[in-house]
């Protein structure tokens, strides 16, 4: 029997890789999980096992060569193996091809949601050696949406760590093991080696002086090799010291840095650099922090954004806000805020402008005959916009009850990437903030999204008087695209008019 070997799922959005280096040659005897070849995205590197025992067929893919998702890179006859061969590599690799026994049980990456393959090791909460309790979190994984805790399945004593923090991880993958009866395995009684065989040794202090699980990362060991760089002159920044691959290219820039023409001339400016270096932080990004980057730039280079601006009289909401208050949180258990308001509004002027509440796909305009509201809530880990699904049916309080309930999982991290998915339009509250004006950003395919603002007295002129009333201005940013400038307009007055006299929502007006 013949079994391919393809380039697997690399993630969102990358659908190529470069095929880095072969561990294994055609006609070469391999195992279950063991290495075959390394590839290399602009954001990853990735090892491709064998899924099954057997020989390696013909190498399809060279290393140098640009290899597409889904691509044959080699394949594997299962009928030709031997025994000693597979003796041997079992030897060779103990941690990748050890099989799960009765007493231990592997920790792999669950299901991350539709779409998404892989995650980033945020932190491990446990090291080797740690007892470990039944759903006792082990370790997080952040993808560019959501964190994700991994917990425990049993009690017992993890004994094997196989993905570093800051490690990318696809679904599926082994991150650790757990020994359900052997306090003292055999990989804790062993000094830790490194890819090449040898101990490692302690970095701070000179000595031999063994860092048991400290394992620096597979694809770090090749680069030091091939830069002739040793250990002690690259900085770690994985747990506990671990050397990760992006380490190494730091330490050979730097070392680049100081050996060319220019490091004399700028000999002077290093104290000061490093003066201020003392007073610095730098903080790797969240994927999630760069996901946000990436979709709100692609917003500004793909929508032709356009704002229009309107003031709403705040003051009759307000009043009714207030007469019915406590009565509305004593039946409903929620309080009334005006977000519900404005969702209501704005789902009423939706329903004359339905051009806000589509989007473009290609050559295609697909308007919504619903209204899935994506409510924008700020976070200790950034923006985020759970949505709220057919706002355009739901009463006051139960868009009161979904705000809530969505607001709390957001600020817990605890939303699902369904509970983000599927917004045709979204609302932004700066207010909350303290601004006065500001113009929102698209929240890409949608084609609308409406920003509140500052609730602030201003004098304004009401039948020939001057008085005071409770102001806030609003903007509508839109696609130019699909949304006029007469339809935009419309849609803001709708929302103006809505909230000025609530009486059309009830009339339909």
């Amino acid at each position: 029997m013949t079994t391919e070997v393809r380039v697997p799922s690399l993630g969102e959005s990358i659908t190529e890789a470069t095929v880095v280096n072969w561990q294994r040659q055609t006609g070469d005897a391999v195992v279950t999980d063991e290495m075959l070849c390394e590839l290399e995205t602009d954001k990853v590197t990735i090892e491709v096992t064998a899924s099954t025992d057997g020989v390696l067929g013909d190498i399809v893919a060279s290393e140098g060569s640009t290899v597409e998702v889904g691509a044959l890179l080699t394949t594997i006859s299962a009928d030709t193996v031997t025994t000693e061969r597979k003796d041997a590599s079992s030897a060779d690799h103990p941690t990748k091809n050890a099989e799960p026994s009765s007493d231990r049980i592997e920790i792999r990456v669950p299901t991350l949601g539709e779409s998404v393959t892989e995650a980033t090791i945020a932190s491990w909460s446990k090291a080797v050696g740690d007892t470990v309790s039944q759903d006792e979190i082990l370790c997080e994984l952040e993808t560019d949406k959501v964190s994700v805790e991994v917990p425990s399945p049993t009690a017992g004593q993890l004994v094997e760590i196989l993905a570093s923090e800051g490690e990318a991880v696809a679904v599926s993958a082994k991150l650790a093991v757990i020994a359900l009866t052997d306090p003292t395995p055999a990989s804790l009684s062993t000094p830790a080696t490194s890819d090449h065989g040898t101990a490692v040794s302690s970095r701070d202090t000179g000595s031999t002086a063994v860092e048991i699980g400290v394992k620096d990362a597979p694809a770090a060991v090749r680069a030091m090799a091939n830069a002739g760089l040793s250990p002690q002159h690259v900085t770690g920044s994985g747990r506990d010291g671990r050397i990760m691959k992006d380490d190494v290219s730091k330490a050979i820039e730097a070392l680049t840095h100081s050996t060319s023409p220019d490091a004399e001339a700028n000999a002077t400016a290093q104290p000061v650099a490093a003066e201020d270096a003392h007073r610095e932080e730098r903080v790797k990004m969240s994927r999630l922090r760069q996901t946000i980057a990436r979709r709100l730039k692609e917003a500004q280079n793909t929508a032709a954004i356009l704002t229009t601006y309107n003031e709403v009289d705040m003051g009759t909401v307000m009043e009714l806000r207030n007469a019915y208050k406590e009565q509305f949180e004593k039946k409903h258990q929620v309080r009334l805020g005006f977000m519900s308001f404005f969702s209501k509004a704005c789902c009423h002027a939706l329903k004359e402008v339905p051009e806000v509440n589509a989007e473009i796909d290609r050559t295609d305009i697909v308007y919504k005959n619903y209204v899935h509201m994506g409510i924008a809530t700020g976070t200790p880990q950034g923006l985020v916009v759970p949505v709220i699904r057919n706002a355009d049916s739901l009463s006051f309080a139960e868009i009161e009850k979904a705000i809530a309930e969505k607001g709390r999982k957001a600020r817990e991290g605890k939303l699902s990437l369904s509970e983000m998915q599927g917004g045709t339009f979204t609302i932004s509250n700066g207010g909350v903030y303290g601004s006065l004006m500001s113009s929102p950003i698209l929240n890409p395919p949608q084609s609308g999204v409406l920003g509140m603002h500052k609730i602030q007295e201003r004098p304004m002129v009401i039948n020939g008087e001057i008085t005071v009333r409770p102001m806030m201005y609003l903007a509508l940013s839109y696609d130019h695209r699909i949304v006029d400038g007469q339809g935009a307009v419309t849609f803001l007055v709708r929302v103006k008019e809505a909230l000025e006299d609530p009486r059309r929502l009830l009339l339909d007006l």
